[in-house]
């Protein structure tokens, strides 16, 4: 345990990486309206990357990162002892997702609660399901992988596994519609999900056809190959880390391979296109070495320079509970939608309502920006990030982790 502490003092600066990613998770995820977004706070429609598209795959390589700090404990431990923690922690993280995707399990139709089934079919009579894969779900698969990966074929032999997931998902990409590989409608892993999951348990709305949505599952099972990947390069940056030291030599390193990669990820991507959607290798290549730059510049600075500021202890805060603050963040707002305030009524004599948190966007953050409704979404963001921030300063202040 004394050295557990010891080392999460000496690399605070990847608790503070870890907690920013998830801080800004939350963010990106709660805007006021989602129909008014400043456009870095957007996702890529398709191609290309914008500052959002970078959150997810930082995660995952800090996900990575810890598992640097608790593998040799678990090899330590015996093969018995490591399939326990994973497969535990791997079925935990995924059914709270699956949780969360289908929670408060009622929904109102009229003015009445009925209860949510896992297939339904809804009141202009298309069917609907609860959707299978999320975040967490994600989280949960590429841990695992990465995980058994890492366990059995050590640091070398997990960075060329690594290589050969990312050049098989480009063939499987490229072999299965050369004439459209990597478009929406060509790109095999729709088939894929629908096939596994059914077309209702995808998601609908994230990628839209002029105003229809699309049954398209940014988080689904053809797409989990990369994040794999991204997990096992995280875990080798953060053996690199460990094992080099705090040290102007480890910082160089890490700054010039991260910036190497970042070239070979933007070099890929001119014929394997930089893709969030479909988790291509190139933008795993390309995201894995700017969160390599990121970090070395934060070591840099946090660690070595001693420069800390009331932002990076906010993030650390953050990076002590990040799943749990990650989950609450779900959690809240899918409670308070339970609660229905009346607002009116409509023209055909329909009472309107709205719901707590709606009602604190539209009455207290909105009217601070009335000309400016993108303004107006990020403040209600920014004061949900608060309130995030406020419960997990209070667990630090308290010493309470919650651990999965």
């Amino acid at each position: 345990m004394l050295n557990e502490v010891k080392n999460r003092e000496r690399f605070y600066s990847l608790d503070v990486f870890r907690g920013a990613t998830v801080a800004l998770m939350i963010l990106v995820n709660n805007p006021g309206t989602w129909a008014h977004i400043y456009p870095p706070l957007k996702h890529a429609t398709w191609h290309g990357v914008t500052p959002t598209d970078l959150v997810f795959p930082f995660f995952l390589f800090a996900v990575g990162n810890a598992m640097a700090f608790v593998m040799p404990r678990l090899q330590e431990a015996g093969p018995s002892a490591f399939w326990k923690k994973v497969i535990t922690r791997t079925l935990i993280i995924f059914f709270i997702g699956l949780f969360l995707r289908w929670y408060p399990f009622v929904r109102y139709e009229g003015d009445h609660l009925v209860f949510t089934e896992w297939s339904y079919t809804d009141q202009k009579g298309e069917l609907i399901g609860i959707r299978i894969m999320g975040i967490l779900q994600r989280i949960a698969i590429a841990y695992f992988f990465a995980a058994v990966i890492i366990h059995y074929f050590k640091v070398k032999g997990s960075f060329l596994i690594a290589c050969f997931i990312l050049l098989f998902y480009w063939f499987l990409c490229y072999i299965t519609n050369p004439s459209d590989p990597y478009g929406i409608h060509g790109w095999f892993g729709t088939d894929v999900d629908k096939y596994l999951m059914g077309s209702e348990h995808l998601s609908h709305g994230s990628i839209r056809e002029g105003d229809k949505p699309l049954a398209f599952d940014p988080e689904g099972i053809a797409s989990s190959l990369g994040p794999v990947a991204q997990v096992i390069l995280g875990y080798i940056c953060g053996h690199y880390i460990i094992k080099k030291g705090k040290n102007h030599e480890m910082i160089n390193g890490l700054f010039a391979a991260g910036a190497v990669l970042m070239f070979i990820g933007y070099a890929w991507g001119l014929v394997f296109p930089i893709n969030k959607r479909i988790w291509t290798s190139s933008y795993v290549v390309y995201t894995t070495g700017m969160a390599m730059t990121i970090i070395a510049l934060m070591i840099y600075l946090i660690e070595l320079k001693n420069k800390r500021t009331w932002l990076d202890k906010a993030f650390n805060s953050f990076g002590k509970n990040p799943l749990f603050i990650f989950m609450l963040s779900a959690f809240i707002p899918r409670t308070t939608n339970l609660i229905r305030i009346p607002m009116g009524f409509a023209d055909d004599g329909s009472r309107i309502y709205t719901t707590p948190l709606r009602w604190f966007y539209q009455k207290v953050c909105k009217p601070v920006f009335p000309d400016n409704l993108e303004a107006g979404s990020l403040l209600y963001a920014l004061a949900w990030i608060f309130m995030m921030w406020l419960i997990v300063h209070w667990m630090d202040k308290k010493k309470i982790y919650i651990k999965v």
